[in-house]
């Protein structure tokens, strides 16, 4: 079996940020993986990045493109891929040590499962794991895209989806006939930023009623027309 990982890692303009990333790959306990890092467009510096982690890794491979979003550079990356496994990164996230040996053991131990998923830490904030269950996923997301997947279940990202391309993504997953196992213990830690996709809001924001009121944040209102775009998608 094929027990290379493809750690993919779109980036646009975060460059630090791709240093911190690349920095806790260096240092994880296993390095049976190659490194693809896709620059979707960047002005900041990204290239001089991946030029250095050339040097550093033994299976590194940089492209560039123009810009057309995470899913486009994904889907780029995971058709140069080699490996039996594959794990999407962003480069705001920072793995600990332990983190991709933990995400293959949980796949070894499990043969059945398609994917193995953590928890992990937004800033300070703990996102705990939710046990896998197809229905709840049904319901909502909670399996981060930087989740461990055997190749042979990945079917693409959706790049006409704006937001929730992980949620399709899973929900594909499980249509085909896969499923997850969890690791409850938080493996990545992802560095908020204040524009962009790593960014959050309370739960509680979602929930409230604001419709009675006549009025709701953009931020809220771009959350459920996306949601519905996926609900209508999958006939949820």
């Amino acid at each position: 079996m094929n027990n290379l990982i493809s750690i993919i890692i779109p980036v646009y303009n975060h460059a630090q940020e791709l240093r911190g990333c690349l920095e806790s790959l260096k240092h994880q306990t296993i390095q049976n993986f190659e490194l693809i890092i896709i620059d979707d467009g960047s002005a900041d510096g990204v290239a001089a990045v991946a030029e250095d982690a050339k040097h550093t890794f033994t299976q590194c491979v940089f492209m560039q493109q123009q810009n057309r979003g995470a899913p486009a550079a994904r889907n780029r990356g995971a058709d140069m891929a080699r490996g039996g496994y594959f794990l999407f990164l962003d480069a705001d996230i920072t793995l600990k040590p332990r983190a991709l040996e933990h995400f293959l053991q949980a796949l070894e131990d499990n043969p059945h499962a398609a994917f193995s998923y953590s928890a992990f830490y937004f800033g300070f904030k703990l996102m705990r794991g939710v046990a896998f269950d197809p229905e709840r996923l049904k319901q909502f997301n909670y399996i981060h895209t930087s989740s461990l997947l055997r190749a042979n279940y990945f079917s693409g990202f959706d790049e006409s989806l704006k937001r929730f391309q992980d949620w399709d993504l899973w929900l594909t997953v499980v249509k085909n006939g896969g499923v997850g196992v969890l690791i409850n213990e938080p493996l990545f830690k992802i560095k908020p930023r204040a524009t962009g996709m790593s960014t959050w809001l309370p739960s509680l924001m979602y929930r409230l009623p604001w419709h009675l009121i006549g009025w709701m944040p953009a931020p809220v209102r771009t959350y459920i027309e996306a949601q519905k775009i996926i609900r209508a998608k999958h006939e949820l």
